[in-house]
């Protein structure tokens, strides 16, 4: 479903990102490990158009999306949730979900699928995102990307930050976004976390993807979480 080849991106004139390849399939969970600074938000900002890419490509169901306009990649069906959520702070929680919904031209059969998924939020539509905790901001973002039906879903260290109850709500939807056939990238530093859902664990070094295992396989041989993350 989503293919990233081979690509080379850079922040002006540094180069930091040299040749990642990964692939998420529908009902799969992949997740990105590596140290800070290692590329894992750059390569989910190269997905969706936010940097270019020199070489290489980034495609959708066969769809090239390599360098298409950031703004149109979410019509495609990728949705996007970065780490620090960027919400539109003074905007209510309803408006919020309305930009996710025109987005795909979505209706209120969807609004309600997020709700549903997020109770706490039917609770606060009326007020504005900013003054809404943490993980109440989390959900608010998680809900605005699932208002595109997106195909794949992104999310860049979602439970940072969070207390253990709502890392927990955070966890059980993206198990269920599975279920429903959704391709899911992950970036977390939660090791335990990542091992209880993901199905394959991607290392990030360096600008690179230094090796793909499977969350089984990584679960017998733990020594790689030492060589590549230093835990």
């Amino acid at each position: 479903m989503l293919e990233v080849n081979n690509i080379h991106v850079a922040y002006g004139q540094v180069k930091t990102l040299y040749g990642v390849s990964l692939s998420a399939q529908p009902s799969e969970i992949l997740c990105l490990l590596g140290r800070n600074g290692a590329g894992k938000t750059t390569i989910m900002k190269s997905i969706m158009g936010l940097l270019p890419v020199s070489e290489g490509s980034v495609t959708l169901e066969g769809e090239d999306l390599t360098n298409m306009p950031a703004h149109l990649i979410p019509r495609r069906g990728i949705g996007y949730i970065p780490q620090g959520r960027r919400l539109f702070p003074e905007l209510t929680v309803a408006e919020n979900i309305e930009i996710g919904l025109m987005t795909r031209k979505q209706g209120p059969d969807t609004r309600d699928w997020v709700l549903d998924l997020f109770p706490r939020l039917r609770e606060r539509l009326g007020q504005a995102a900013g003054t809404l905790s943490g993980g109440e901001q989390q959900m608010l973002a998680t809900a605005r990307a699932l208002c595109l039906r997106p195909k794949v879903l992104l999310l860049d260290e979602p439970t940072e930050g969070l207390q253990p109850s709502m890392i927990e709500q955070i966890r059980q939807v993206i198990v269920r976004m599975k279920a429903e056939g959704f391709a899911i990238v992950l970036v977390e530093q939660r090791v335990d976390a990542v091992l209880s859902i993901a199905d394959k664990v991607a290392f990030i070094e360096n600008g690179r993807d230094v090796e793909t295992t499977s969350a089984a396989d990584l679960e017998q041989n733990p020594d790689k979480l030492t060589r590549y993350l230093g835990v």
